[in-house]
């Protein structure tokens, strides 16, 4: 049911693509979250590009298709680039990026409806609780299809991600496959300086997850991981992904520093992105 299927190569493309478009959206408005998306640009192109199941004919309920939860709602942009170029909305619409009266807001909601965004992701800590229940609800309508969710490593620091994280085990909700982005950085820091978060494989196993882990800009490295997430669904553990990736991965003076949490860059510093986010055929909106 997944409309894509693409080979390494093309999802390298695509994910420069979609690369671009982040960079551009947040430019015209001086205003978004370019680092974690640029970080996490693979994992969404390999999820919407070649792992999940799910039809662009959006229906909010999701039955008989894969569903994908963005808890850290700030990385809008990837999220929106990557719904566009997967055939959810047309992709002339990215140039309405956090305007007034815009579908694409700066955290995604749902009162515009905007095809593939199921739930408002502004406020941090949600997403996991959000996608035990979707979770959850598939098994109860015999529904085999799988539950996926990503949440941000600061936002670890939410109380509310560790009550879920004990609510999944203990309810066996084995059909959801959740994903730390794990850059090690967060608005005013790295996770380390604002509040260290120690050993989340520990933790996770302690609570009963199956833990895996990964190198979020690597296809090569990421997608055997998800096949590997995939086939341990139905063995009675939900399945977290410690994804290590670089925050502003692609653009060479954003990389690795929180500074690119929330700044757009300037003309000149656009200029030297895009040449460095080079596609064979550029199709920019």
């Amino acid at each position: 049911m997944n409309p894509h299927n693409k080979s390494i190569e093309e999802l390298k493309q695509t994910a420069s693509q979609v690369r671009r478009d982040i960079v551009r959206m947040v430019h015209a408005v001086n205003s978004g979250h370019p680092g974690g998306s640029l970080g996490c640009t693979d994992y969404l192109v390999s999820l919407y590009f070649k792992v999940m199941n799910y039809s662009t004919d959006f229906k909010m309920d999701g039955k008989g298709e894969d569903l994908f939860f963005l808890s850290n709602g700030h990385i809008s942009p990837v999220f929106y680039s990557v719904l566009a170029r997967a055939g959810y909305f047309d992709v002339a619409e990215l140039a309405t990026f956090r305007k007034l009266n815009s579908r694409l807001q700066g955290h995604p909601t749902t009162h515009e409806g905007l095809p593939g965004v199921r739930i408002s992701s502004g406020s941090l800590g949600q997403g996991l609780s959000v996608a035990i229940g979707a979770a959850q609800a598939k098994k109860l309508n015999g529904d085999d299809s799988l539950v996926y969710v990503l949440m941000g490593d600061g936002e670890l620091e939410e109380g509310q991600v560790w009550e879920a994280a004990m609510y999944a085990p203990h309810n066996k909700v084995d059909n959801l496959i959740a994903t730390v982005d794990r850059n090690g950085q967060q608005i005013d820091g790295s996770t380390e300086e604002v509040l260290s978060l120690g050993d989340l494989r520990a933790k996770f196993e302690a609570f009963g997850w199956n833990v895996m882990e990964t190198n979020g800009n690597s296809f090569e490295t990421l997608l055997p991981t998800l096949d590997q997430a995939k086939a341990a669904t139905g063995q009675g553990k939900p399945i977290i992904i410690l994804m290590d990736t670089e925050m502003g991965f692609g653009v060479d003076f954003m990389m690795g520093s929180h500074k690119w949490h929330g700044v757009a860059p300037n003309d000149e510093q656009l200029e030297i992105a895009l040449q460095q986010l080079a596609v064979d055929v550029a199709s920019d909106y």
